[in-house]
């Protein structure tokens, strides 16, 4: 049989297309050559591509574990991948070698292996250092519009686009590449073709709020070049508005190292402040802020700009975005809940869900309007796990102490630009982010007679969570507890 030529448009579809005839031909992998129209030129010996293949046709069935491997490695930059991508389909199906992707030290499939992870390797990268700056607000919808920069080394721009859809869905936002440009506006998403990088911003109004709060949380003692390099490879740093500080920061760190170490070896240690509080005075009062802290000046639309970039703790990478607090910016009483739903992690605001709607129906029975109040989460990420049954459903998962602390700094700003007089804790993730860590909330609830974690002066209230409230199912118990909740709501206005 002669050489055949297959010329495809650079696409895992295309690709599909034309593997499942020749598979269903059973033509031998060594007779073909691939090529895309990306590197697609006359083959040595002049063949062209055909459109009639030899051969009886037979039904073919390929694995969708196959397929889901070969459709990421069809975004790889190698142009071998659509030939070895059919060998090792041709010896699943017409070989017989149905295991073959669990055969790792074969070396076919350790080389699609080795693709699979330079792809996903690559979206990590494109995922953890593309800038978004703000360009402007669409006239018609008021939506805020952003524009990034970013140069993948394999074909990944339209393939990972699913992520940053699901991330920043509340406002519209392009990708631009030299290959390939994506674009959302809120309900599509589109591509177009790739440009220069003078097509993109190379700065917003943002940029020197995010490097002040990088430079602050710099720590020298956790600086770990080799690390460091590895994860961010200077080749990212020309796009990152923070990268002219690491060279800086790299060069000080082992005499601010020094320092800390000098400092706290001739000082007496300070009372927990968790970053940035000494203490906060009542809500007429001006709250008393560690004067190094990096948010004590900013606004809470500032401060909710910078959390939305938040990597403090992993929990962001399955979130859809960072939920902040949203309510009365000056507001006597915060409410404080755990952490994001599945219906707040959509929608960006706290208490959306079926939670807050038994929340508002609480605060309204003890005498609150929600309007009044400044509500916000111990947590700004939605922490879930799939459900056993339903793959799509995403179920609560409790927050860890690590994942607390690496809010904390959020919460404490929050408190301190608010100022409330009162603070309401819903739950006991609320309870032992504000008081202490050991805090029980269905043996302790009520008012909060000893200290806290936060420097905060004004009256504490902690009370159960109204999720705690859904899950009763006896309707006699339930009605009973939703009364005590709603006492413990009330006591905030007699505080």
């Amino acid at each position: 049989m002669e050489t055949i030529s297959v010329r495809i448009e650079p696409s895992f579809e295309s690709w599909r297309k034309e593997a499942r005839r020749l598979l269903e031909r059973a033509i031998r992998p060594d007779l073909i050559l691939w090529s895309d129209a990306s590197t697609a030129q006359e083959d040595l010996f002049g063949q062209t591509a055909v459109t009639e293949l030899p051969g009886e046709i037979r039904p073919v069935k390929i694995s969708k574990a196959f397929l889901d491997l070969a459709r990421t490695v069809s975004c790889h930059s190698n142009e071998e991948r659509w030939g070895l991508m059919y060998q090792i389909a041709w010896r699943m199906v017409c070989n017989g070698e149905t295991n073959l992707l669990k055969k790792v030290t074969d070396s076919d499939t350790r080389k699609l292996m080795e693709m699979a992870k330079a792809i996903r390797r690559d979206c990590h990268k494109m995922n953890a250092f593309v800038r978004f700056r703000k360009v402007g607000e669409d006239p018609h919808t008021g939506r805020e519009q952003f524009v990034a920069w970013f140069e993948p080394s394999h074909h990944i721009i339209e393939y990972n686009a699913s992520f940053f859809v699901k991330r920043f869905t509340g406002m519209d936002w392009s990708i631009l590449s030299p290959e390939k440009c994506i674009h959302w506006d809120g309900v599509n998403l589109h591509t177009s073709e790739g440009v220069s990088k003078e097509a993109a911003p190379t700065e917003d109004s943002l940029e020197e709020l995010w490097r002040g709060y990088y430079k602050s949380i710099f720590n020298p003692a956790r600086l770990k070049l080799k690390a460091m390099q590895a994860e961010m490879p200077k080749k990212y740093w020309k796009n990152l508005p923070e990268a002219d500080l690491i060279e800086e920061l790299t060069r000080q760190s082992s005499t601010r190292r020094d320092e800390m170490i000098e400092a706290e070896s001739i000082a007496p240690r300070p009372a927990p402040r968790n970053a940035y509080l000494n203490s906060l005075h009542d809500r007429n009062k001006t709250a008393v802020v560690n004067e190094s802290a990096p948010l004590h000046d900013k606004s809470l639309e500032e401060l909710n700009q910078l959390a939305s970039c938040c990597r403090a703790c992993p929990l962001w990478a399955k979130a859809t975005q960072t939920v902040f607090g949203t309510g009365n910016p000056n507001a006597r009483i915060m409410i404080i809940g755990e952490q994001p739903g599945d219906r707040e992690d959509l929608e960006g605001r706290p208490f959306v869900g079926p939670a807050g709607r038994l929340l508002n129906e609480a605060l309204a029975e003890a005498g609150l309007e929600r309007d009044d109040l400044y509500l916000t989460n111990a947590v700004k990420h939605f922490k879930w796990k799939p459900s056993p049954t339903d793959r799509k459903k995403r179920l609560h998962d409790k927050a860890n102490r690590g994942e607390m602390e690496a809010c904390k700094p959020w919460l404490i700003a929050e408190v301190m630009k608010v100022q409330p007089s009162i603070i309401v804790t819903l739950g006991n993730t609320a309870a032992q982010s504000v008081v202490r860590k050991d805090f029980r909330v269905l043996s302790e609830r009520g008012k909060v007679d000893t200290g806290n974690s936060i420097g905060f002066s004004g009256s504490i209230i902690a009370t159960v969570h109204p999720s705690f409230l859904l899950r009763i199912r006896d309707q006699k118990e339930k009605q009973l507890e939703l009364e005590k909740f709603t006492a413990d709501l009330a006591l905030a206005l007699e505080s």
